[in-house]
């Protein structure tokens, strides 16, 4: 059971207006078979009130070799990988039906004690439920932080964080920070097809009511989106087209 699949149709919310998988639908399935995997080993969303604890997402790195289009069948992989005290990586893998690898991930996660509401260390009790693989799709141990960029000028978006945005830990659900976050793009590059590669650094969630503005910065080949709120940043989001 160390590594887990499921078979998933793409279906009308997985894909954009060129009906085929956007990124937010990678993300969305993603998330979905790494719930299904906490829930089978006992600490997911349906023992919170059990555990006393919940997983908080720190990072993601995707990259997509292939898009398939609506009403296609994907298989989706997942693992855990690698663990410290404080945090630990979970991998990816996405197959179209014939077998070809489509896209790989890797996220890194925190677990939180939802009594205290920080981090707590993850045992070795814990992270043992889930058999974790000596193996990782990017062929390292950890995700680098994406490094913060000088921001000059009004923000390209701002919005405030609305009762729909809002997930079982109270804070703006993960796969939003990236549907904002093309809110701030300019509309040459938020045209383009969608980025083959992206990442998305959260560092605080952010809350029912708070303000949010969104900086766009374009460095070299990378377009990042600043996501900040009244001195806390909240995440940030690194695409490559």
């Amino acid at each position: 059971m160390a590594i887990i699949e499921r078979k998933y149709r793409i279906d009308i919310e997985h894909v954009g207006k060129d009906s085929v998988l956007t990124n937010r639908g990678i993300l969305s399935l993603m998330e979905s078979i790494a719930c299904l995997h906490s829930d089978m080993v006992g600490y997911g969303i349906n023992q919170i009130e059990q555990t006393h604890l919940t997983w908080v997402l720190l990072h993601w790195k995707v990259k997509v070799f292939k898009r398939v289009g609506y009403g296609a069948e994907v298989t989706v992989k997942t693992w855990a990988s690698y663990s410290k005290r404080f945090s630990t990586l979970r991998d990816f893998e996405m197959y179209d039906d014939v077998g070809n690898l489509i896209c790989i991930a890797s996220s890194k996660w925190a677990l939180i004690d939802i009594n205290t509401k920080s981090i707590t260390k993850i045992s070795e009790e814990i992270i043992g439920k889930y058999e974790p693989e000596l193996k990782s799709v990017f062929e390292v141990e950890d995700i680098p932080k994406i490094k913060m960029p000088n921001i000059i000028g009004e923000p390209a978006f701002s919005f405030k964080v609305q009762r729909k945005d809002i997930d079982v830990n109270n804070h703006i659900h993960n796969t939003y920070y990236l549907d904002y976050a093309y809110e701030a793009l300019p509309q040459n590059v938020y045209e383009q097809k969608e980025a083959n590669k992206f990442e998305i650094m959260y560092k605080s969630g952010a809350k029912l009511g708070n303000e949010v503005d969104c900086y766009y910065i374009n460095e070299d080949k990378s377009h990042l989106v600043v996501l900040q709120g009244v001195e806390k940043l909240h995440a940030i989001v690194k695409l490559e087209f």
